[in-house]
C-alpha cells in the first residue's frame, strides 16, 4: 500500500494569523480621508476630453455643479467653449490618488449626454463605469439602429429591465452605451450589449440573469456547478448554403473558333442572293 502524501510543513504559511478573522470583509473598499495623507502630491496630473456641440448649453449651465463636486475632492476643472473641451487637475489641496481618475471618468460621462446628478455618482466607492462602443460592430446603418433600438425595447422595458438585474445605470447615445454601477454588473451589462449587436437579443441574458438571481439566493447550491439550471438556445435562423451548381466544362482547343459566316454568305450558299437582283433589276424596268 502506497503511503500517504504529507503536506509540506512550511512554517511560513503556517503561522496563526490573528488579526484576519471572518468577519473581516476583504472586499469592502475603504474611504481615503484628507489626514491619510502626509504631504500633497509632487506632480500634476491632468486629464481632457471633447464633447459635441449639442451638449454646450446643458454643461454651460450645471459647470458651476461641477466645480463644487470636485472642490470636495481638491480637484479642479476647466470648461473650454472655444476648443469644446473639458479638462480636471489636481491641485494641492488634492488628497486621494485615485479621485483624478474618477473625475475622468466624470467629464467623459457629461460628454455622452449622462445628466449631471447621476454622473456625479461615479466619484463614489464602489462604483465604476464603462463606456462601450458599438459604432463599429455592424457597417450596415439600417441594422445598427434595429439593433441599437432593442436595447431599448418598446417603451424603454428592455433597459429598465437589464437596469434592474445588473443594478446599473444605462445610456445609449450615438455610436455609444455609457454604464455606471458595480464592477461585476458592468461586465453582464458589456456582455449583453455587444451580444446584442452581434444578433443575439437580450431577452435570452435577461432569462439567464433571472435564473441566477434566484440560484444565488439557495445556499445549497453556492458550491455546485449552475450549467444545469441555465438555459441554452440554438439558432433558429441558421442561414442555408445555396447549392452551387457545377456548369460543365467545354473542351480546351487551341485553335480558335471558327468564322461565323454573314448574313450574304448565307445568301449566297443558297442562291437566294442572285434572285434578290433578278428581282430588283424587273423592277427597275
Amino acid at each position: 500500500m502506497a503511503e500517504e502524501t504529507q503536506p509540506k510543513n512550511n512554517k511560513r504559511f503556517r503561522k496563526d494569523k490573528p488579526w484576519d478573522t471572518d468577519d473581516i470583509d476583504h472586499w469592502k473598499i475603504e474611504e481615503f480621508k484628507p489626514e491619510h495623507l502626509e504631504q500633497p502630491f509632487t506632480e500634476e496630473s491632468s486629464f481632457a476630453t471633447l464633447f459635441p456641440k449639442y451638449r454646450e448649453a446643458y454643461l454651460k449651465e450645471t459647470w458651476p455643479l461641477v466645480t463644487a463636486a470636485l472642490e470636495k475632492y481638491g480637484i479642479s476643472c476647466v470648461l473650454d467653449l472655444v476648443e469644446g473641451s473639458m479638462t480636471v487637475k489636481t491641485t494641492r489641496k488634492s488628497y486621494d490618488p485615485y479621485s483624478i481618475l474618477k473625475a475622468r471618468d466624470l467629464i467623459k460621462l457629461l460628454a455622452r449626454s449622462v445628466p449631471f446628478p447621476q454622473a456625479v455618482k461615479v466619484m463614489e466607492d464602489g462604483i465604476a463605469c464603462d463606456i462601450i462602443k458599438i459604432g463599429n460592430i455592424t457597417r450596415n446603418k439600417e441594422r445598427f439602429v434595429k439593433r441599437r433600438q432593442r436595447l431599448i425595447g418598446p417603451n424603454g422595458s428592455t433597459l429598465k429591465a437589464i437596469e434592474l438585474l445588473t443594478k446599473c445605470y444605462m445610456m445609449v447615445q450615438g455610436n455609444t452605451v455609457s454604464a455606471m454601477g458595480p464592477y461585476k454588473g458592468l461586465k453582464d451589462l458589456r456582455r449583453i450589449v455587444l451580444d446584442c449587436m452581434k444578433n443575439i437579443h437580450p431577452i435570452y441574458h435577461i432569462k439567464e440573469l433571472m435564473i441566477k438571481r434566484e440560484l444565488a439566493k439557495d445556499p445549497k447550491l453556492a458550491t455546485e456547478s449552475w450549467d444545469r439550471f441555465l438555459p441554452h438556445f440554438k439558432k433558429r435562423n441558421v442561414k442555408s448554403k445555396k447549392k452551387v451548381i457545377e456548369k460543365p466544362k467545354k473542351e480546351y482547343t487551341p485553335f480558335p473558333p471558327v468564322q461565323t459566316k454573314s448574313k450574304i454568305d448565307l445568301q449566297l450558299e443558297s442562291g437566294e442572293y442572285f434572285l434578290n437582283k433578278q428581282k430588283d433589276k424587273k423592277e427597275k424596268k
